[in-house]
């Protein structure tokens, strides 16, 4: 045998074990070490929410949302994370939302030229609106979110409804529970 029998510290062949096992990995070997530091990577390019799974800046989830100031430009790929997509629809740090209270002309699967060209006025004007004043969503009805996974939501800006003031400019009309063609 190699080893001595009865030796201090070679208690049920402990010592043979930790030989077995090899030497101590330090932490730059660990296999945690990639995985942790990529979820502190997110954390720290998405903020809390990659962490807490709140969406948005907290204000998707509550029924009434703290208003605020955010700057919002048009959407350019599925990458922009806060930005108008068209005159009723909208992406807040992420998470889509549909302005619960009014339909707009189409910009992508439009119809006819006009609608086309009424969707992308809403759009541009929609941008100006919430970037006019302090921003806040509020969640009203039953239906939280649509058939396309949006979140349904009144968008306020100092208090009015953005998409309120799209009707009384004649860039939107007042949801009806189905869309209606924008083409005569």
């Amino acid at each position: 045998m190699l080893h001595s029998e009865g030796c201090v510290g070679d208690v049920g062949g402990f010592r043979r074990a930790r030989r077995a096992r090899g030497r101590r990995r330090s932490l730059l070997e660990s296999p945690w070490l990639i995985p942790a530091l990529a979820v502190i990577a997110v954390a720290g390019f998405y903020g809390r929410d990659a962490i807490s799974g709140v969406s948005g800046l907290g204000l998707i989830s509550n029924p009434t949302a703290p208003a605020s100031r955010i700057t919002f430009r048009e959407c350019y790929t599925p990458l922009d994370r806060t930005c108008v997509i068209d005159g009723d629809t909208i992406r807040l740090k992420g998470e889509k939302i549909r302005l619960l209270d009014i339909d707009a002309p189409e910009v992508r699967d439009y119809k006819c030229a006009s609608e086309k060209e009424r969707g992308d006025r809403a759009t541009l004007r929609l941008i100006e609106i919430l970037n006019s004043g302090t921003v806040s969503v509020v969640r009203k009805g039953s239906r939280d979110v649509d058939q396309y996974g949006r979140s349904l939501r009144i968008v306020q800006v100092n208090g009015r409804s953005a998409g309120g003031i799209l009707v009384v400019e004649g860039l939107a009309r007042p949801w009806s529970g189905k869309r209606r063609p924008w083409c005569i």
